[in-house]
């Protein structure tokens, strides 16, 4: 930019010293300089801000193949299991990434597997102790075999609870239903309920008698 100004300036013609005109051409190369100057550093300092915020956004902590065990008085109440896993500190919203998905299992009193939950993408946020599973996300009831399928869904530690308010199908033994709106449901897939439902039945034939 710099060069080019000087071009310009080289190409024009300069009155003589002591010219009234010259002071004038002088005066308006300085001023485009100084502007382009200070856009350069406009831009500068916006590039510098940019590559502040990038870094701080960068995560604190990183892990691969990872297992993280939730436990209550000695009891092991659930698993997560991660390809890979990025803790970000922000000092008002601390958080956790699985870029590549995760898969949570749920144990009962006697630590057998009771239900699970999987997902190609997923958020853990700490101080509100709230999961975000998203893009095929599926969980299945381990002993009814009861399974659910959606796109979008959150798991609250706190309250055992999990839901979504998008489209979600569910799959049991009585048939398949689907919410438009969503479900919500204990996390092990119990006393679930559907916003918006429709469904199949499947109907039991009677024996005949002969």
């Amino acid at each position: 930019m710099v060069t080019l100004i000087m071009s310009v300036a080289g190409s024009m013609k300069t009155p003589g010293p002591g010219s009234e005109s010259g002071h004038h051409i002088n005066l308006a190369v300085l001023l485009i300089a100084g502007c382009i100057i200070f856009s350069c550093s406009c831009e500068n300092d916006i590039a510098t801000i940019k590559a502040l915020h990038e870094e701080v956004n960068m995560p604190t902590q990183t892990g691969v193949n990872v297992e993280i065990i939730y436990s209550d008085s000695g009891l092991v109440k659930g698993k997560i299991i991660a390809p890979e896993l990025k803790r970000f500190s922000r000092e008002n919203d601390p958080y956790y990434e699985f870029p590549k998905g995760l898969k949570v299992l749920f144990y009962d009193r006697n630590g057998n597997v009771e239900s699970h939950v999987q997902a190609n993408y997923a958020l853990y946020f700490e101080k509100q102790e709230l999961w975000e599973a998203r893009n095929n996300v599926i969980a299945k009831n381990e002993k009814t075999n009861e399974q659910l399928f959606t796109e979008h869904l959150f798991w609250n530690e706190k309250e055992e609870s999990i839901y979504s308010d998008e489209y979600t199908r569910i799959i049991n033994a009585d048939g398949t239903f689907y919410g438009e709106k969503g479900f919500e449901a204990r996390q092990d897939l119990t006393k679930w309920k559907l916003k918006g439902s429709k469904g199949t039945v499947n109907v039991k034939e009677e024996p005949q008698e002969q």
